[in-house]
């Protein structure tokens, strides 16, 4: 049966990767529907990603002009003759956005009486879970099929032996919102120079937003002459260039980022640098993926989102040596 489906889920890049196993499963179930999803002008590039998705709608809520802009997807909505709508988010207007849109079947999380009342089917929020898990709960009730992990439209390259790829950088959105999330530039340093001592190839990759942690990389690091070091810093254009280089990688080694969720699709050995985050949340339990965390004893830990909107001026979660990151990638 065909179905014209909306989907929408706000967030950043690496939460509509998280989505996509809920939109395959959609389109196991109606394999000749159309999926439109309605996200964020900063998330955009996650269709160069997959062929599930045939339509973006760019809804810029994080701008000067909210209320414009879910006006718009309202109207959209409403012109585009969706049979089916599903949406993220535990903000309780979001069923009466669902309702406005006047399409016929509408899913979402229950946030309470009115959500039980404005959508065919209020799903139970489970926050508690992997988020993939979390995001597909919102199709169980429309499909039997169950997807674990996105599946990406990345061509896998060959793997280079013995070779670890390096991506430190988290967005500067989120450093500018103050949750730190990674260590310092020194220690990222500190690991390629032990790592290329223990005669791994290094590669350092990253994006704009990384333009000042790898500088100080770069001007820290000893083996920048080294044969054993690459600097692939501005050759990846995209996050399907950067999926690319992960796949062609024995070991993968980042910050909980966007491009840690490209890995576990990948299935690239991961290992990945958790502080204030729940890795429970944001990794699956699976052997290719090792959350390298502190031994801090933080009481709190992990309160990012959980308990607080920033990261606390301490960062004790955060003290994590090179010699423990190397000593776990070794391994």
């Amino acid at each position: 049966m065909d179905k014209n489906i909306l989907a929408i889920n706000f967030g950043g890049i690496g939460d509509e990767i998280f989505f996509l196993p809920a939109l395959i499963s959609l389109k196991k179930e109606f394999p000749d529907s159309k999926i439109t999803l309605a996200l964020e002008p900063r998330s955009k590039s996650v269709r160069d990603l997959t062929d599930i998705i045939d339509e973006l709608f760019l809804i810029d809520i994080k701008g000067g002009k909210k209320y414009f802009e879910l006006i718009k997807l309202i109207f959209l909505a409403r012109f585009g003759k969706f049979d089916l709508v599903i949406s993220s988010g535990g903000n309780k207007f979001i069923s009466i956005l669902l309702w406005l849109t006047g399409i016929k079947e509408r899913y979402g999380y229950d946030t309470g009486k009115l959500s039980q009342k404005l959508l065919t089917h209020a799903v139970k929020l489970n926050k508690n879970q992997y988020a993939c898990a979390m995001y597909h709960d919102l199709v169980t009730p429309i499909t039997q099929h169950k997807t674990v992990l996105p599946v990406l439209n990345i061509k896998p390259q060959p793997v280079q032996e013995n070779t670890v790829l390096i991506h430190p950088g988290v967005s500067k959105m989120s450093v500018k919102k103050g949750c730190i999330k990674t260590i310092g530039a020194d220690v990222w340093a500190s690991v390629i120079d032990k790592l290329v001592e223990s005669g791994k190839k290094v590669i350092l990759a990253g994006g704009p937003d990384d333009d000042e942690c790898i500088n100080t990389i770069l001007n820290t690091i000893n083996c920048r002459e080294s044969e054993n070091f690459v600097n692939y810093y501005g050759k990846t254009k995209s996050m399907k260039d950067l999926g690319e280089l992960i796949s062609g990688v024995e070991k993968f080694i980042c910050s909980d980022s966007a491009p840690l969720h490209v890995a576990v699709a990948l299935k690239t050995k991961t290992y990945v640098i958790f502080g204030p985050t729940d890795d429970n949340k944001l990794i699956p339990k699976s052997e290719s993926v090792i959350a390298i965390k502190a031994n801090d004893d933080c009481p709190l830990k992990p309160c990012l989102w959980e308990r607080r909107l920033v990261t606390c001026d301490k960062l004790d979660c955060l003290k994590i040596t090179a010699e423990d990151i190397v000593k776990k990638v070794m391994a």
